[in-house]
């Protein structure tokens, strides 16, 4: 049986449909148009395998290598170059089938052919199903940084399907967890405990799974309509990027692909922890963040089947060794950097979060260091 919530932003409101079993999925998309002429499917080749098997010969179907290196503009021409050649007119639409990257990219292509077209997400990954499908936020990435060019384009419908993750890999089950972790972190206290109190980590089958992918998106659809655009003065959707800053420098330095996302982001979780402890240990105002606090993210992050750290293994081969300095040169790249100064989400409890800017360097760097070993 279906639930369904909606992402309230006026009349761009969408909903967020989640489906237990792919028969319920097709019922849901299909109401929504399915696919048919005019439509153009996206993919990755692991997609096609595990979740979508055809594509009816109506329907333009383009398919890509998985991995963060498809985000680029020349995978975004050829998903302009393919719709064009198919006469996709702008009462078409573009179905993004796959996970975080795939979302990203087909927004990217679909918020900038013939200016705009309907957008539909149907995210088969958990990092995607709980964050990257809902919101808006598309692109891709370049040489200096990670989603620096893009644009907001929400989707007209996000489907969710947990009968999807059954032939998800560990890893990439376990990369999706971070972001829940991250959600409970910030956000949301009571779901931090329960993520703790399990007795045996989430899998997709675990009955607690579908309410905590829910109660995910509910988070992210109260911050999104509050901030849509990012542009809140403080806190607003920037929270959302709890850990991020320190993920997107470990992607970008050590080479698209070689962490996941989530891999990324649980070891940003624990350096955000670990920068929460040092400003509430200097009385930033409101902070009250511990090092109990930092070592039950560490425990929980771990738990989850995430590294802590960059000298942890990863995907099962030695970590690769990053340079201080690039690291601290990506992060001043970074997107969310306002008139210079870089600006990071840090914790004032369990639950709470805040955005913090002037941060000390050699706070970074110390951190950076005791990361690197």
């Amino acid at each position: 049986m279906s639930e369904q919530l909606t992402v309230e932003l006026g009349e761009r409101s969408y909903p967020i449909i989640i489906t237990a079993t792919r028969d319920e999925h097709d019922i849901a998309l299909n109401k929504y148009g399915g696919m048919v002429r005019n439509t153009a499917v996206i993919y990755d080749h692991n997609t096609f395998k595990n979740c979508l098997n055809r594509v009816p010969d109506q329907v333009v179907s383009i398919g890509f290598s998985p991995g963060e290196q498809t985000k680029c503009f020349t995978n975004l021409q050829r998903i302009m170059d393919e719709m064009a050649e198919a006469r996709i007119d702008r009462g078409g639409k573009l179905i993004a089938l796959g996970g975080g990257v795939i979302g990203d990219l087909g927004g990217f292509a679909a918020a900038s052919y013939l200016r705009g077209i309907d957008f539909f997400q149907v995210p088969t990954t958990l990092l995607a199903m709980v964050d990257s499908s809902v919101g808006g936020k598309t692109g891709i990435n370049i040489a200096a940084g990670k989603n620096l060019v893009g644009a907001f384009w929400q989707p007209q419908a996000v489907f969710i399907c947990t009968e999807f993750l059954k032939t998800l890999p560990p890893r990439e089950f376990a990369a999706g967890m971070a972001e829940i972790i991250k959600y409970g972190m910030l956000y949301d206290r009571a779901l931090f405990d329960q993520l703790a109190a399990l007795e045996e980590p989430l899998s997709w089958e675990h009955p607690a799974l579908p309410g905590i992918i829910r109660r995910c998106c509910e988070i992210k659809a109260e911050v999104v309509k509050a901030d849509e655009k990012e542009t809140a003065a403080s806190g607003g959707r920037a929270l959302l990027n709890l850990g991020h800053t320190f993920a997107h420098a470990i992607e970008n330095v050590a080479g698209y692909g070689t962490y996941l996302h989530g891999e990324a982001v649980g070891i940003g979780l624990v350096l955000a922890a670990e920068l929460s402890v040092r400003l509430s240990d200097d009385g930033a105002i409101g902070f009250d963040f511990t090092a109990e606090d930092a070592a039950a993210v560490r425990k929980l992050v771990a738990a989850n089947g995430l590294p802590t750290s960059l000298r942890d293994p990863i995907g099962g081969q030695a970590a690769p060794a990053l340079d201080l300095e690039k690291l601290l040169d990506a992060m001043r790249r970074d997107k969310k950097v306002r008139s210079g100064r870089l600006r990071f989400v840090a914790m004032e409890e369990i639950g709470r979060a805040v955005t913090v800017a002037d941060v000390d360097e050699s706070w970074i760097r110390e951190l950076w260091t005791a990361s690197r070993g």
